[in-house]
């Protein structure tokens, strides 16, 4: 499989020690080019050192809800009706062309 490394990022919801040996029963091949990074999360004890309450935005962490937010903008991609993995992939590829031209269309 001719894939590129990527990393998957995750928060505290998935378990990459659960998840990494299913996958790799399952995806040998690819598991080597994938890594998994979980996205640190503040205790309470260095909340309260920080004195901070409440809700604490993660970068790492809105990088990946931000990211979903703006796929959910691509009404394609809200039913997901492809048949294969290929095309389910093209139409993410092309959602997010669409938005970089948007942007840069406005920048301009």
């Amino acid at each position: 499989m001719n894939i590129p490394k990527i990393t998957v990022m995750v928060d505290h919801g998935y378990q990459p020690d659960k998840l990494i040996p299913a996958l790799e029963e399952i995806y040998p091949q690819s598991m080597t080019k994938i890594r998994f990074k979980v996205a640190p999360k503040m205790s309470r004890q260095e909340k309260k050192a920080l004195g901070i309450s409440g809700f604490v935005v993660i970068p790492m962490r809105w990088i990946v809800e931000r990211s979903n937010a703006w796929m959910e903008l691509c009404k394609s991609l809200v039913k997901n009706f492809d048949r294969t993995l290929v095309n389910a992939n093209a139409r993410i590829h092309l959602c997010f062309i669409r938005l970089m031209l948007k942007r840069l269309a406005n920048a301009s």
